[in-house]
């Protein structure tokens, strides 16, 4: 009998190969995260060193966003034919040669075809990883363990913000390497997707490794069963083309999906995450490392608590609190921007600023920076999930490119409308939430994915 590891979500156990094979999965979050957090830490030693322009760098710094929409447009195909352990390993080698270019740049070019090539391997690594992690989990802890996901993005994007402080470029880029070696050799002792397996009718092949997932002496029959009928009824469909999602069995899924995307991007986090430090200085800060550095130890932290908060509480109420608490966020950094227009005390600028932006951070990583990746691995069929998962992923990706982009101009234009306009997205999405998305934990995906097309 495999080990078992005590899980306190439920009174049954998780065997060890899901969490090993979550463990190997999130490798692909963690150089997510570290290559979203390098280009800070990294500028000031990039520019010296190859004498780079500040638009060079700017090129270099928006580039991945460009990679990744790329990557996220070809991700739930290249899923679909070539299997979940096979595609995250295409991803690592992009990730592997774009690293390997920027450690031995001698110039902008090699700089920008690396940042672009680590792009394309997170935007194929921002589908396949939750998915995978959704399709190999019981049913009472896949939302927890697909959280991970967020969380180890978190911890790389912070663990390069902090080595970034004492590393050189080059060090700091070796680090993103490291987590692709260590897939790639995982992912040759890990099941593949037995959803996937069942899709192609390798149904021996499905039954050894859904077994090996739930452990030797579960009765693995019934779950069994109804992967199989659910997929049997599926393959008798064609798969879902971009112009199929947007029919009356998928139109619930998708509007879900597309929407909980626009909305956790237009809701203002990249804005944040990126113009953090020009925030609290424009707020009344003398530098912004402060104001980092509390970023940073809030986010890991709620990020973990919710992880643990996922099969308690249920996705709905997470998002709900979440919505509500970026909103919250948003109103008080308006509001300290406008305190500084009427010349109110700086002290309190500084504090509703301090204020809004920890708010804002601990209540997205609580729910909205997780959870939509969650819900979006478990509501499309998977006849639809590469070409929905595809789309999905790459609104995500355009979402955090138009926010960055404009976030600047709208500053100019006003700072206390801009975070009111942000404060107002994500009140908006609290009634989104309460309308139209559903609470899918402890159910089967098969279940959740059939009451969605019956809508």
């Amino acid at each position: 009998m495999e080990p078992l590891l005590e899980t306190r979500k439920s009174s049954q156990t998780v065997p060890l190969v899901v969490v090993t094979s979550t463990a190997v999965a999130v490798a692909g979050s963690f150089v997510f995260g570290i290559s979203v957090g390098y280009s800070s830490p990294a500028q000031t030693g990039i520019m010296l060193d190859l004498g780079l322009s500040l638009a060079e760098y700017s090129l270099f710094g928006s580039i991945l966003t460009i990679g990744a929409m790329l990557g996220a447009i070809v991700s739930g195909t290249i899923t679909e034919k070539v299997g979940r352990r096979f595609a995250m390993s295409i991803a690592d080698v992009f990730c592997i040669v774009g690293w390997l270019s920027i450690v031995f740049s001698k110039n902008y070019w090699y700089l920008d075809v690396g940042r672009f090539l680590v792009g394309c391997g997170i935007g194929l690594f921002s589908y396949m990883v939750p998915v995978y992690i959704s399709e190999i989990t019981p049913k009472d802890v896949r939302g927890s363990f697909a959280t991970v996901n967020q969380l180890m993005i978190c911890c790389g994007a912070s663990l390069a913000y902090l080595l970034g402080t004492f590393l050189s470029w080059r060090a700091l880029a070796i680090l993103g390497v490291a987590p692709c070696l260590f897939q790639l050799l995982g992912l040759l002792f890990i099941p593949e997707s037995p959803r996937w397996l069942s899709k192609l009718g390798r149904y021996q092949e499905f039954e050894v490794a859904l077994q090996k997932l739930r452990g030797d002496a579960v009765d693995i029959f019934e779950e069994a069963e109804e992967i199989k009928e659910f997929t049997k009824k599926l393959v008798h469909q064609k798969e879902a083309s971009l112009i199929d999602l947007f029919q009356k069995e998928y139109i619930h899924a998708v509007t879900v999906g597309v929407g909980l995307m626009v909305l956790q991007q237009f809701g203002g986090v990249n804005a944040i995450c990126f113009y953090a430090s020009e925030i609290f200085v424009s707020a009344g800060f003398s530098s912004g490392n402060s104001g980092m550095i509390a970023i940073v130890i809030v986010k890991v932290p709620m990020t973990t608590l919710g992880v643990l908060l996922m099969e308690k509480a249920g996705r709905r109420p997470l998002l709900l609190v979440s919505a509500a608490g970026t909103c919250l966020g948003c109103f008080l950094v308006g509001l300290s921007f406008l305190s500084q227009d009427f010349q109110w005390a700086k002290d309190l600028n500084i504090i509703l600023a301090l204020t809004g932006i920890l708010v804002y951070t601990g209540s997205y990583s609580l729910g909205m920076g997780g959870i939509p990746w969650v819900i979006m691995s478990e509501i499309f069929p998977i006849n639809m999930k590469g070409s929905a998962g595809s789309l999905v992923t790459f609104v995500s990706w355009l979402g955090s490119w138009i926010v960055s982009y404009t976030f600047n101009f709208l500053m100019l234009w006003s700072s206390v409308g801009t975070f009111f306009l942000f404060a107002s997205i994500c009140g908006f999405t609290v009634l989104f939430v309460a309308r139209l998305v559903p609470e899918t934990k402890g159910r089967t995906l098969e279940e959740i994915q059939a009451s969605m097309s019956s809508l």
